[in-house]
């Protein structure tokens, strides 16, 4: 009798997060796939089953292999680039530093500040002539250069936006993961001759593993949700350069209004999430050292 009013309570407090997760996130997925096998409805013309056709489309349509393309570019990139800063920034001022608030407060400000202002910040660095960085690079003749609107470093630029912005936000989570290690350990190593890279190398990084993975988690969701830098700043140009696969969804789904062809998109987004998602907490789980 007791153990089944335990399981009504329990489920009774797990109704209402059950409730949210199934309104806003398997029901909504359930539609998306439904939708990808319908087509798009035109006035009144009713939308009609067409099974696959999204999908044979999708593997004819070089916008979506080369917008896959640049976010697996992407996110290979920004992913090592901004964990290994991160990890860096939060090693430095853990360390007894002086102005070591100041540096803080300086490695977390870009993650704070609005995208409106990031772009702006940004559009004059990569300004033609005129930004910061050709004013730096003109002394050794390698002025003139159009970083956003050449294909060649258009998405590299984004790619700098990025890491810039969000090594910040994981340096927080490493500098608390490292102010949780346990100076015994240290201290203990130390006394047995090793070395500080084999300090941190042995010691500090497997206790990171756990912040290392739920960080590296984090990466892969912001590195294929990324939508905004490139709609305020390129647009997905020049010739695609910076298409990535869910402003190129958004591009379909409202500007070209073909929502059956952006939900089969949708769908190729989420199963490589869910790919991604196996790998980190099937694999990588294993290889985390818990304490």
């Amino acid at each position: 009798m007791k153990t089944s009013r335990n399981a009504i309570y329990g489920s009774l407090l797990l109704l209402p997060a059950a409730v949210l997760l199934w309104t806003f996130t398997y029901q909504p997925i359930l539609v998306t796939i439904v939708d990808s096998l319908y087509s798009t409805p035109r006035g009144r013309r009713p939308a009609r089953f067409i099974g696959l056709d999204h999908y044979e489309t999708m593997m004819a349509d070089p916008v979506f292999w080369k917008s896959l393309v640049n976010n697996l570019i992407y996110a290979l990139t920004t992913i090592p680039l901004s964990i290994g800063l991160a990890l860096a920034m939060a090693l430095l001022v853990n360390a007894g530093i002086r102005g070591r608030a100041l540096t803080r407060m300086a490695y977390f400000t870009p993650t704070v500040l609005p995208m409106v202002a990031v772009a702006n910040i940004w559009m004059f660095f990569y300004t033609p002539d005129y930004g910061l960085l050709d004013q730096m690079l003109r002394p050794f003749g390698l002025g003139g250069n159009n970083w956003l609107g050449s294909s060649e470093t258009a998405l590299g630029a984004l790619i700098a936006i990025t890491v810039w912005k969000e090594a910040g936000f994981f340096m927080i989570f490493y500098l608390a993961a490292l102010q949780q290690i346990s100076p015994a350990l240290i201290e203990a190593a130390q006394l047995e001759g090793a070395a500080p890279s084999q300090v941190f190398r042995r010691v500090t990084l497997p206790l990171l593993m756990p912040t290392t993975l739920f960080v590296a988690i984090n990466a892969v969701i912001g590195a294929f949700r990324l939508v905004d830098h490139v709609f305020a700043m390129t647009k997905g140009g020049p010739d695609n350069a910076t298409m990535l696969l869910l402003y190129y969804i958004y591009q379909v789904g409202f500007s070209f209004w073909d929502t059956g062809y952006a939900a089969a998109l949708t769908v190729i987004l989420l199963a490589a999430l869910a790919l991604i998602a196996m790998f980190q907490f099937g694999y990588a789980d294993r290889r985390v050292h818990y304490r």
